[in-house]
């Protein structure tokens, strides 16, 4: 296959930014999106020029490292991580547009790395369970409700990859954060902490600069684990029910 790609390219923060033009032969359809730019940029490299810059760790679908809008969408077309995303989804002589995340909280460090530490200070803002409970329990010694079991652990999968705040028209990051409430909002050691959990990471959320939710939609619809929008409406009914109580 022969692609030509067209890429972002931005040294840093400051810089404007453009659109570059690539062009790679020889690609197998069974590559991965992210070993196609690995080649790119070995021929970038034995060019002497700038290698593109992205964010990549495990590359098995699982950190959410690998971010990146493909074509208009996040992650591309295939609603799957970049790294688990292959070539055989796009056709011989394509064209393909690859941009970071757009959110005014995600900065560009350079080209398709942007900035995620915003979604590291709404996890520290409540995001855990802080009450100790020592070496861990046995098997079903605390029991959980089947359907709040199941629901915790779909909401659990979620791995912090930022495609719903770039898809969303309102750059908001509802989904990522409703997912967090809801895994530990439904187990029973995340009780104590609940009111306090969800006024504090919604607060930290807005802090943050992410938009608000219009229940659009597009945030679920490029998730690669799938997180229900449905998680959205339940962290309202939290943050509501705290909200009333006062005595988060």
């Amino acid at each position: 296959m022969k692609i030509t790609l067209r890429v972002w390219r931005q040294q840093n923060a400051d810089d404007k930014g453009t659109m570059v033009t690539y062009h790679v032969d020889d690609v197998s359809p069974d590559m991965s999106f992210l070993e196609m730019l690995d080649v790119l940029n070995e021929q970038l490299t034995l060019a002497g020029d700038d290698p593109i810059a992205f964010d990549h760790d495990c590359r098995e679908g699982i950190c959410g490292m690998c971010g990146v809008v493909i074509n208009g969408i996040a992650h591309g077309p295939e609603n799957t991580t970049t790294c688990q995303l292959h070539m055989r989804s796009f056709n011989d002589g394509d064209v393909i547009d690859v941009e970071p995340w757009r959110a005014q909280p995600f900065t560009v460090v350079k080209d398709l790395v942007v900035d995620r530490s915003a979604f590291d200070r709404i996890i520290q803002a409540g995001g855990y369970i802080s009450a100790p409970t020592g070496a861990a329990p046995d098997a079903h010694a605390v029991p959980v409700p089947k359907k709040s079991a199941d629901h915790a652990f779909d909401a659990a999968t979620c791995i912090g990859c930022g495609a719903c705040v770039a898809a969303c028209p309102n750059g908001s990051a509802m989904l990522f954060t409703a997912a967090k409430v809801t895994h530990l909002g439904l187990l029973p050691q995340g009780q104590p902490e609940r009111d306090s959990r969800v006024v504090g990471m919604v607060a930290q959320h807005d802090a943050e600069g992410f938009g608000g939710c219009t229940q659009i939609g597009e945030c679920t619809a490029v998730c690669p684990k799938g997180i229900d929008i449905s998680d959205i409406s339940r962290l309202n009914r939290d943050l509501l029910g705290a909200l009333a109580k006062g005595d988060h």
